[in-house]
């Protein structure tokens, strides 16, 4: 044996074990929401507009009827509201839709634009200053 004093070596830091990945659908969940709106022309029957519906948003026939009401009344229709990489999505489905083939006048898709989905909070509260 050795005089020598023995010599205490530094604590091994703890590694902590890396968090585990947050849940998609949470993190999808808290992007800012936005609206898929489909505009209104006169190129297109609303067979059409139903059968777009049911396709590309899987809503019920009565669904995809009272939305094309809507949108020959107010001119436009929010289709859906998702996060904005899903919403631009659903905008270039409805452009590549293809043209009414039951009027002779229809020259492609109907139009359909995003935009930010304004949910109620405070920040949308007026603030009262000019």
């Amino acid at each position: 044996m050795s005089d020598a004093p023995a010599t205490l070596s530094p604590p091994k830091p703890s590694i902590a074990p890396p968090k585990p990945a947050a849940d998609p659908k949470a993190r999808v969940e808290n992007l800012p929401p936005y609206n898929v709106v489909l505009l209104n022309d006169e190129e297109h029957t609303y067979e059409y507009v139903i059968e777009m519906m049911q396709r590309l948003f899987a809503v019920s026939a009565e669904r995809a009827f009272r939305m094309a009401v809507t949108v020959d009344t107010q001119d436009r229709v929010v289709c859906m509201t998702t996060h904005k990489e899903h919403a631009e999505l659903k905008r270039d489905q409805i452009h590549s839709f293809g043209r009414d083939h039951l009027m002779a006048i229809s020259k492609g898709s109907m139009s359909a634009v995003i935009e930010p989905a304004f949910v109620g909070g405070d920040d949308d509260a007026p603030s009262g200053k000019a």
